[in-house]
């Protein structure tokens, strides 16, 4: 099967070559894949040379299922999915069924194959802060792939969404996917905010944190800005209102055992349903990878990349 692999010697620091095709383990299904969509820490590793040549990478695809698991388990043969793992950009997948989600047969595999990482980790935040009814939410990075989500789930569950995004060509579209308040930065933010999606990291996480009324939680999902985080002293004290904070790591895969196949069933039908914006702002064949890769290393996308497979 042809792949997207690792090439240190290519533009973008990836190439589409022949290699073997997946065999599936009795727990797997085996998936045609018709799109993925790129994320910036899989491009990023792969242009530092963090990894050999050759590697196939990609964590977002959706396809459709062309041989079901052995086992039983997960879709039949023609559904439609969206699947989470370590190798997606490749013109086959071996995935198990607690990372494959059932999708409606019309729904478009591009739209779907932004779902995993980005939708996942913006709805599995959310809900570790509890009910999100009437607080103030504030998500850094609102314009790219997981702030998309985090913006659109948050204002669905009743908060009063504070999207903090340096483009201001991006309030009136983020204000459409249900941002109360559209900000350049966490330090223009003056009123207090209950919790933190933070997509930045560096001065963006310590202004945020700043925001945090009595309780407030932040959570550190990215860090595009690649940037230390520096706290000044007083930026723990827990006085004047700001007792019981706290800053709090987050790893999708944090638990090996997750079934994320009823999370991925849930957004992929949002998402065909059109309740849920994908936010792709390059899409092309996977012959044009190298274009894709510059635009997102250059921090010229707001929202997804998609590469359709021929």
């Amino acid at each position: 099967m042809r792949a997207l692999v690792v090439d240190h010697t290519a533009p973008g620091h990836l190439s589409l070559t022949d290699v073997p095709a997946p065999r599936p383990a009795a727990h797997e299904a085996l998936v045609r894949i018709e799109a993925v969509s790129l994320n910036f820490g899989e491009v990023h590793g792969a242009t530092r040379q963090q990894l050999p040549d050759g590697t196939v990478l990609g964590w977002d695809a959706a396809g459709v299922v062309v041989r079901a698991a052995a086992d039983g388990s997960g879709p039949a043969e023609g559904e439609r999915v969206v699947t989470l793992g370590e190798t997606g950009w490749a013109e086959l997948r071996a995935v198990p069924a607690a990372r494959l989600g059932i999708a409606p047969k019309d729904a478009d595999p591009g739209a779907l194959s932004t779902v995993p990482v980005a939708g996942l980790s913006a709805l599995h935040v959310l809900r570790r802060f509890g009910s999100l009814l009437g607080r103030r939410v504030m998500v850094t990075g609102a314009s790219g792939g997981v702030g998309r989500y985090a913006v659109q789930l948050a204002a669905r569950s009743g908060a009063h969404v504070v999207a903090i995004s340096r483009n201001p060509a991006q309030a009136d579209g983020l204000r459409a996917l249900g941002a109360h308040e559209v900000h350049p930065e966490p330090a223009a933010v003056r009123q207090p905010v209950s919790a933190v999606l933070d997509n930045v990291g560096g001065q963006y996480l310590v202004d945020a944190f700043a925001t945090l009324s009595a309780g407030g939680i932040l959570y550190s999902v990215g860090r595009s800005s690649e940037a230390d985080a520096v706290l000044p002293p007083d930026a723990l004290l827990g006085d004047g209102g700001r007792h019981d904070r706290s800053i709090r790591t987050f790893f999708l895969f944090g638990d090996p055992t997750t079934d994320f196949s009823a999370d991925l069933t849930w957004l992929a039908a949002e998402i065909a349903a059109g309740r849920l914006d994908p936010g792709i702002s390059w899409r092309g064949p996977w012959t044009r990878h190298s274009e894709a890769v510059r635009a997102l290393l250059g921090r010229r996308l707001h929202g997804k990349a998609v590469l359709d497979l021929e």
